[in-house]
């Protein structure tokens, strides 16, 4: 592997010009600084991250962890942090927890051992419900998508509550009567959906059947079990909300494999605009998250932070909108 001091005597220099060269340090004659560049794109020459890191007290990586990379919104989300983090010359280690706490632990162990700048993280379930004890990280950490048990940190969501409300006033408003409700178990995000699908019922003097309401994993099979779950009901749904993207494939691959009709037997609605949700006939009406907008958001938090570790916490809340497709206009009859 090549070393510093390869490049030092490749340029006829010390090891102290190769390196203020490469930190671009003010005070270098211009042939010295192209002699030193043109012998590190020779030698293929590569700083150490970590030790550059710990020499000057600051990395120029942020790390991510994301709850399932399979989901789009997270998908969405990582695109974003890692394009805002480019643009101001940081990189960006994504890991995968899967909701599952142990290997969370051990990405933030991980990330710790990298001396990464700060970390974004959706946490899981366990975590975000016992965060001040499980993040004792002492470096910034800015919270996506759930809430935590803590208020002193910065976190980035959007009003669950009110994207549900929004969407269910609209079904409701479009006649839809027994709307079979697929949310996420355990997590703040499913949680406040279904106190939003239920408000918008009680607005309008109505009670939600609770044989309607399915709590599940974040899995697309888990929106598939709830659809076949729905449909074997007396009284079938006439419409399935479901309460993200994945489980909103789930529900579709359902819907596909019975050929049931979209929106002639039934309508479909859900969170998320997924790869598929507008290229599908008919178009999937959606509650869009600004999934762009939380990830520039969490890592312009994360960077500030990082610049000013004294400032107070902030809590940015942000609000999703409503898209109106064909996929839950009532053209038919109801599937019995």
């Amino acid at each position: 592997m090549t070393s510093i001091k390869d490049v030092a005597l490749a340029a006829q220099v010390s090891t102290a010009t190769v390196s203020r060269v490469l930190s671009n340090k003010p005070h270098v004659r211009v042939e010295i600084r192209e002699r030193v560049m043109a012998a590190v794109e020779r030698l293929k020459y590569r700083p150490n991250r970590v030790a550059r890191s710990l020499r000057n007290k600051q990395s120029s990586t942020i790390g991510l962890i994301v709850a399932d990379i399979r989901n789009p919104f997270f998908t969405s989300v990582s695109r974003a942090v890692e394009d805002y983090a480019y643009a101001r010359d940081m990189s960006v280690f994504l890991c995968n927890s899967d909701e599952n706490t142990r290997k969370e632990t051990l990405y933030l162990d991980l990330l710790r051992d990298e001396h990464v700048a700060g970390i974004i993280i959706a946490p899981t379930a366990h975590t975000a419900a016992a965060f001040s004890q499980e993040i004792p990280l002492g470096i910034p950490v800015v919270v996506i998508d759930r809430r935590v048990n803590s208020g002193e940190v910065d976190s980035v969501v959007i009003d669950n509550e009110d994207g549900a409300f929004q969407l269910t006033s609209h079904l409701l408003d479009d006649g839809y009567r027994r709307i079979g409700g697929i949310f996420s178990a355990d997590i703040s995000t499913g949680l406040e959906r279904h106190a939003g699908f239920v408000k918008a019922h009680a607005e309008r003097g109505l009670t939600v059947d609770p044989d309607l309401v399915c709590f599940s994993e974040n899995r697309e099979i888990a929106g598939y079990e709830a659809s076949v779950k729905f449909l074997g009901m007396a009284d079938p749904p006439d419409m399935i909300f479901a309460a993200n993207g994945v489980i909103s494939t789930g529900v579709y691959r359902f819907f596909h494999d019975r050929k049931i009709r979209i929106p002639e037997d039934m309508g479909f609605a859900g969170f998320d605009e997924t790869f598929w949700s507008d290229l599908v006939s008919p178009a999937m009406t959606i509650l869009m998250q600004p999934t762009y907008e939380i990830g520039k958001t969490a890592t312009e938090l994360l960077l500030n932070r990082i610049a000013e570790p004294e400032r107070a916490p902030r809590s940015i809340v942000l609000r999703g909108k409503l898209i109106v497709r064909d996929s839950c206009r009532r053209r038919g009859s109801n599937l019995h």
